[in-house]
């Protein structure tokens, strides 16, 4: 059995507490031909090792002398969701309700302590932290809207966490759409539909839940959920809700179900801007106790954008492959790990270098874009355009439009960049070593 020899090449190659949590609990099921199968807790588990470690078991697996093979991974017998719903007896205060709480696998580090904040999530992090905390302004009822990966799954863990920690008698049930639609489809067959009503009525205090949009076309389980919000809401419930987007673009779902969707608080989480990634970038770094240089860092940021998984992919990846080849990270190794990530590097737009001179002046795109003239601001603005008129082939009014400027203006701060250059050695070769350093990052 070669998964022994495999967890220590692992164990060598991971930080600590990255091993214990993911690869630790991986069990040898058995081997057939070419595939190694290891079992894990719940299907949440395993579809996450398979997303972000299953390239490094291979790897390890070729290390140890067993060739390309795949691994596949299973759910352990007798676990997964139904494991945390068996009865078991308990002690209880007579104060406590016998309710308890119903909650999925919980990352370990998605707290509120470890969210990174910034201008993209402000506002679902304070309703998150509001609900979290009891606050009852919000009328109860969060709904978050975000594309994959941008951190509304984090939100709600770090919910989960902070009030099993804070208040650990409350009733929270913590489950997806898919997850509720199944259970209720278990519970008609049963004809036990008065034991589901009052699992997520009576007996529930916080509802989390996530994938509402994935409840399009079930119409069903919307009736009974527009039920059990009502119920919740009219009882003073704290209820948050997560979809891929708003509730009025979700297709295939009843008006009135619709409504009580859009009856509270409604947030959005965009993608994170530079400024926000590049901090996502050092904490999980730090985190993962790997050393990256700050230039190193705004490369990461700049090239990897959306989606944070694909941030935690590169981490993961720079520190297998710094612990395996025993050096610290350098421009080639996360030039392999990006191309490997996202392909051939993005193409230099105007964009990318209006992002880029705001992240070397530490100031936001909005204000680059503001009507704003401090000086503080129309110097990086100008210097961005005369870069964008130098590196790029985008005609003067596509270069105004990304600063929210006309032609005109365009053609005056490339004006006024040439002239500074002439006169001020200072000011030349500020804008000589950003030159330089598109030139390296865009490999043009």
């Amino acid at each position: 059995m070669p998964w022994p020899k495999i967890r220590r090449i692992l164990q060598d190659s991971l930080p600590a507490s990255a091993f214990s949590l993911w690869i630790e609990p991986l069990a040898w099921v058995g081997q057939d031909g070419d595939t190694l199968e290891l079992s894990g807790p719940d299907q949440f588990f395993c579809s996450w090792v398979a997303e972000n470690y299953k390239p490094l078991i291979q790897e390890a697996l070729q290390l140890a002398g067993h060739g390309r093979m795949n691994v596949r991974f299973v759910v352990r017998q007798g676990a997964g969701a139904e494991g945390n719903e068996k009865e078991e007896a308990q002690l209880r205060l007579p104060t406590i309700s016998r309710g308890r709480s119903f909650i999925r696998t919980l990352h370990p580090r998605y707290t509120f302590e470890e969210f990174v904040v910034g201008e993209s999530n402000a506002l679902a992090h304070s309703a998150c932290r509001a609900i979290a905390n009891g606050d009852t302004s919000l009328c109860g009822c969060l709904y978050i809207d975000a594309g994959t990966g941008l951190g509304k799954s984090h939100l709600t863990h770090a919910v989960a966490h902070h009030i099993m920690g804070q208040a650990p008698a409350t009733r929270l049930h913590y489950v997806n759409a898919q997850q509720l639609t199944a259970e209720m489809v278990r519970h008609i067959k049963d004809n036990a539909m008065d034991r589901f009503k009052a699992k997520y009525q009576k007996e529930c205090d916080v509802l989390l839940m996530e994938d509402v949009h994935a409840l399009a076309g079930r119409s069903r389980t919307q009736t009974e959920l527009a039920e059990t919000l009502d119920f919740l809401m009219e009882a003073g419930k704290m209820v948050i809700l997560t979809g891929a987007v708003v509730p009025r673009e979700i297709p295939n779902i009843d008006s009135g179900f619709r409504s009580r969707l859009s009856s509270g608080l409604i947030t959005s989480i965009n993608p994170p801007d530079l400024p926000t990634r590049v901090r996502i970038i050092r904490r999980k770094a730090k985190n993962s106790q790997l050393p990256l240089s700050e230039e190193l860092v705004e490369f990461l940021a700049e090239n990897i954008r959306g989606d944070i998984r694909q941030v935690e992919s590169a981490i993961v990846g720079l520190k297998a492959k710094s612990c395996l080849l025993k050096t610290a990270p350098d421009q080639d190794m996360v030039n392999e790990v990006v191309h490997n990530l996202i392909g051939k590097p993005q193409d230099l737009t105007i964009e990318a270098i209006r992002d880029f001179v705001a992240g070397q002046f530490k100031v936001s795109v909005k204000d680059l874009q503001s009507k704003s003239r401090k000086k503080t601001l129309t110097f990086p603005r100008q210097v961005a355009m005369y870069l964008g008129r130098k590196h790029t082939e985008q005609g003067l009014g596509n270069i105004g439009s990304a600063f929210n400027r006309d032609h005109s203006t365009v053609v005056h701060s490339i004006r006024v960049i040439t002239e500074a250059m002439a006169r001020n050695g200072s000011i030349r070769g500020q804008v000589e070593h950003l030159s330089a350093k598109l030139k390296k990052r865009f490999e043009i």
